[in-house]
């Protein structure tokens, strides 16, 4: 069974979004910043995180920077309400596999995950 990190500082969406991972057949965890995020991901390895970007503290580029300096092999799809071009591209040179603007149509938010977990 695949495994997914949920990091993003609004507990209700991490709550609603693992419900429905699960429901699919994921493996799904959550932690609501940054700073927590490295800290898991240091003990425990994970097929995919799902990073928002605006978070207090250590934000979406910070956890980013953080996996490349400690070589965490992740795949990352950034889900963000502050979607920009900007950000998407900047995201994507930091190693993000894909880039979603919140709300998120659920189906299609799985048809990335599915097609990013397959990539090599």
């Amino acid at each position: 069974m695949e495994s997914i990190l949920i990091v993003d500082d609004d507990i209700n969406l991490c709550t609603v979004l693992q419900e429905e991972l699960v429901t699919v057949g994921y493996n799904t965890e959550f932690v609501t910043n940054g700073d927590k995020a490295i800290e898991f991901l240091l003990q425990k390895h994970v097929d995919l995180i799902l990073l928002d970007l605006k978070m207090p503290n250590k934000d979406g580029f910070g956890v980013l920077k953080d996996m490349q300096e400690k070589n965490i092999k992740s795949k990352v799809i950034v889900l963000t309400a502050y979607a920009d071009v900007k950000s998407a591209i900047d995201s994507t040179k930091m190693g993000a596999s894909d880039f979603i603007s919140k709300p998120y149509d659920f189906d299609e938010l799985l048809i990335t995950i599915r097609r990013v977990l397959q990539e090599e």
